[in-house]
């Protein structure tokens, strides 16, 4: 017989392994599933793994792909694969920017058109190097002005060919055009957005009135004396870690990506 307040090793150990038992389990599954995460070879500039592309596209595309980057060094590849296996298109590009190295290692140089067909998913994964030319915006735009209508119409061989097309002429400094198209579509939801930073700024000092005045949610709420400032992460960028090359005689030169680019789709 225990004395009061003793404790069992044996007893305690069980019952706490049985209620740490199913989150630690879901870690466990969750970690698994990330390193079982299955990516394509890097076998070339054009990795058509869900057989969008017939071989005189592919290869009317690879020639383009290895003239550019023979001419400038910045390294761009198509990839379009069968599924994404449950993650986002985000998370799934960045991991396949990372893992293929693609860009030089000096210069993070790389980007990446990726399409999963079955998600009826689009990205444009843009290198560190590369982010000051192909922005975010540009990324955008490229996918939903000259991607997206042709996935539409189900011409996955011209949404891909044509914005490889305008990736190359950004990269190679005739960016003016694309710019135009971010203009238009700026001022197209510029109504919209201030509409929405009103009210998102109006809501904000609501709730900052309501608790200086002891009305929040949490009676006598009050902010903590030296507390930081409230961070809301934007995106997250996940690696495997290193480096993979491919056969063919092709492979990554070294770069990585952040997560800069765009999404969309049709």
């Amino acid at each position: 017989m225990r004395a009061p307040g003793s404790f069992s090793s044996s007893g305690g150990g069980q019952v706490l392994l049985r209620r740490a038992g199913l989150p630690l389990a879901l870690l466990v599954l969750f970690a698994l599933a990330a390193l079982a995460q299955s990516f394509p070879a890097l076998t070339g500039r054009v990795v058509d793994a869900a057989n969008l592309l017939k071989p005189e596209e592919r290869s009317s595309l690879e020639a383009k792909l290895k003239a550019h980057e023979d001419k400038t060094s910045d390294q761009v590849v198509v990839a379009t694969i069968r599924s994404l296996e449950g993650t986002s298109i985000e998370d799934y590009a960045n991991r396949l920017f990372r893992t293929w190295q693609l860009g030089q290692k000096k210069n993070d140089n790389g980007v990446l058109l990726l399409v999963a067909p079955a998600e009826r998913k689009v990205r444009i994964e843009v290198g560190y190097g590369l982010e000051g030319a192909l922005t975010d915006a540009l990324s955008k735009v490229i996918i939903t002005t000259a991607i997206a209508p042709q996935f539409q119409q189900g011409d996955f061989a011209g949404g891909i060919d044509a914005g490889t097309d305008a990736i190359l002429s950004i990269l190679t400094g005739d960016a003016e055009e694309w710019q135009r198209h971010t203009a238009v579509r700026e001022d197209e939801t510029s109504g919209i957005d201030t509409l929405v930073t009103f009210l998102i700024i109006a809501f904000i000092l609501f709730q900052v009135f309501r608790a200086m005045r002891g009305g929040g949610g949490r009676p006598g709420f009050r902010r903590r004396r030296g507390s930081g400032p409230l961070i809301i992460p934007m995106g997250s960028g996940w690696s495997r870690g290193g480096g993979w090359s491919g056969g063919g005689g092709f492979s990554g030169g070294g770069g990585s990506s952040g997560g800069g680019g765009a999404s969309g789709s049709w």
